[in-house]
């Protein structure tokens, strides 16, 4: 018995020599929050996690690519790509994450049928995210664009705009507090959900469930085969953090493993 304990002890200690700290830059709501446990099923592993919430969509990503941070998860493949070609980042994708459909979200109707002429929208003002919100209301038949744009498509790619809806390009993280003035916002999950909406029950139209949006972990480009990576990706493509996610979101958030 003495023996099996001290050999028990050996391992805690050892494990606990090889245990490393990290920082994981997030954006408020899901991605906060999920973070939170997965580092609760990361630290028996021996990696300890901090994790740090960033009000916008632009400082993660500069604060990994200067070593203030070890890894972001916040973003969608898209995000990452623009910002990686607009700013020279050399950042790697190491694994994927959730999805989380963008709402429609409306205080002044209760159906997109009922969107007047000249009604104001409110779409995000980065290019990813504003032109995912475009591409849903082409999605939804409201808007066409003109062929050719892909992923990244702005209100100058419109081709046909029957309604002259009238475009609002906002930071993504205020687009809630549009809903007084504005006939219709479509937001972002994770801000949607940190202002206490509910993208199933509040939302007048969602997002397709096949989005290209997948969201990602991301780390320095050259640290992607440190051993604490695949620690990292292992915590979050866990089965207690998916249960933690379809149990907390039901629907809202969907898993990408």
């Amino acid at each position: 018995m003495l023996r099996l304990t001290t050999f028990v002890s050996a391992i805690a200690l050892s494990t606990a020599a090889m245990a490393q700290d990290i920082t994981v830059g997030v954006s408020p709501g899901e991605h906060g929050e999920i973070m939170e446990k997965v580092a609760e099923v990361a630290a028996p592993l021996g990696l300890n996690i901090e994790v740090i919430e960033f009000s916008d969509y632009v400082v993660p990503n500069q604060a990994l690519a200067d070593g203030d941070l070890d890894a972001n998860s916040f973003q969608h493949r898209p995000y990452l790509e623009n910002q990686m070609n607009d700013r020279g980042f050399g950042l790697v994708e190491v694994g994927t994450t959730i999805t989380t459909p963008m709402g429609v979200y409306s205080d002044r109707i209760e159906d997109l049928a009922d969107l007047p002429e000249g009604a104001q929208v409110a779409i995000p003002n980065d290019p990813t995210n504003g032109g995912r919100a475009l591409l849903i209301l082409q999605d939804l038949g409201i808007i066409t664009l003109t062929e050719g744009t892909g992923l990244v498509p702005s209100p100058l790619d419109i081709a046909d705009n029957p309604k002259g809806l009238r475009f609002l390009e906002l930071d993504a993280a205020q687009l809630p507090r549009t809903l007084a003035d504005a006939d219709i916002a479509i937001i972002n999950t994770n801000y949607a959900l940190a202002s206490g909406l509910s993208p199933r029950g509040d939302s007048i139209a969602m997002e397709k469930a096949d989005s290209p949006y997948v969201n990602i972990l991301v780390v320095q480009e050259g640290r992607e085969a440190e051993p604490w990576v695949q620690t990292l990706v292992e915590a979050y493509q866990s089965p207690e953090v998916k249960a933690f996610i379809d149990e907390k979101y039901e629907g809202a958030v969907i898993t990408s493993w």
